[in-house]
């Protein structure tokens, strides 16, 4: 009988997956032993690093798009569809239209999606790089930004890159300088923690170098509703904060299915942090954002999930005792400005190591962008 699984979900962690499964299982799919499938609401795969340079007018949105087709390889059955219902019961999907999807294997890799209306006027209010729209009313509106008081505002997490919000500040501090107005421009970060990181290594690295740019951070700052008329966030702790010009990263949540599937309560699915086998269904994995793992919502952890889940499910599929687990190992560039970047590296159980800041490092995360194509084809 052939062993069906289901990958859903055509990012990062789902188009590395079903590569690797398409090395691994290649002669068992050859043979019809193994059918891998992976579903994916929009033909096309977006790589959301991108985003962030689009707001600065240093990439175009298209950099960032390719067709799935053209990542995954050929032995992978494509279906572009909306999943509308996971039956863990029945191991059933239900896709738009009235089709359903039956599995032995189910991996969920369905992602993050931002959710501003969660707060009263933040829809109205705030921009963001969390989005292709986002990135590009953003851009429009830096380009006109030429006074005032700019605000980057961390309102929910955990949201996708954490090193983002950072990244966005330094390289503001440098673009408006290289335009000749930064002293024109007020900048404050605020978050809702007390320090300006949910990692303390990053954090301690970041707070000297935004006082010595005149960043301005207002941490244990939680937005509770934003007036968008007067320009003004209101924080659950009675603060207020004036703004000119407002850059959010919105709430994030989940997809509604994980929790109408019961995986999840809270919109992502609870999962072993090692296994990555999800705790309310047998057979079913979750890997990258949609995953409920001490492990920040980034693109290298999702990759190194990809190949954890693979080998796992290689050894399920051949009768074997999986033995294959996730230490939390996570590696990411920080850009510390336009032209300076820095790296960082942890797991579960050692804290970030954040390498000097340098203009090699920026080119390095530059190249990397470039190369990103290889990486969702399974190459790297």
């Amino acid at each position: 009988m052939t062993q069906r699984i289901v990958i859903v979900g055509a990012g990062t962690g789902g188009s590395v997956l079903a590569n690797r499964l398409a090395d691994r299982l290649a002669p068992d799919i050859d043979a019809g032993d193994v059918e891998v499938t992976l579903v994916n609401e929009s033909e096309m795969h977006v790589y959301k690093p991108i985003w962030l340079y689009v707001a600065f007018g240093k990439r175009d949105p298209e950099d960032g798009v390719r067709p799935v087709v053209d990542l995954v390889d050929p032995r992978v059955s494509l279906r572009f569809s909306r999943v509308e219902a996971i039956d863990a019961e029945e191991k059933r999907l239900a896709l738009n239209g009235g089709d359903t999807l039956a599995y032995d294997y189910l991996v969920l890799a369905t992602g993050a999606r931002i959710v501003p209306d969660e707060v009263p006027g933040l829809q109205e209010a705030g921009h963001d790089f969390y989005s292709e729209e986002g990135a590009i009313a953003l851009r429009d509106a830096l380009a006109d930004f030429t006074e005032g008081h700019l605000v980057l505002s961390v309102v929910g997490t955990p949201h996708m890159c954490p090193a983002a919000p950072l990244e966005f500040v330094f390289m503001a501090d440098d673009w408006l300088r290289e335009r000749g107005i930064r002293d024109q421009v007020d900048i404050t970060y605020t978050y809702p923690i007390q320090r300006v990181h949910g990692k303390p290594t990053i954090a301690e690295w970041a707070a000297p170098r935004m006082d010595a740019r005149d960043i301005r951070a207002e941490t244990f700052f939680n937005v509770e509703t934003v007036d968008a008329e007067a320009g003004v966030l209101k924080s659950l702790e009675g603060e207020e904060l004036a703004y000119d010009l407002l850059v959010t990263i919105p709430p994030h949540d989940g997809v509604p299915m994980i929790r109408e599937a019961g995986l999840g309560d809270d919109g992502w699915v609870a999962v072993d942090r090692t296994t990555l086998e999800a705790t309310h269904a047998d057979d079913v994995f979750a890997l990258g954002d949609a995953a409920d793992v001490p492990a920040p919502k980034a693109g290298s952890a999702a990759h190194y999930q990809a190949s954890v889940v693979a080998d796992r499910l290689t050894s399920l599929v051949h009768g074997q005792v999986p033995t294959a687990t996730y230490d939390g190992k996570v590696v990411c560039f920080l850009e510390a400005g336009m032209d300076e970047a820095t790296f960082v590296s942890f797991d579960y159980t050692h804290e970030p190591q954040l390498r000097p800041e340098s203009r090699p490092v920026h080119w390095a995360k530059l190249a990397y962008n470039e190369s990103y194509w290889l990486t969702a084809r399974g190459l790297l």
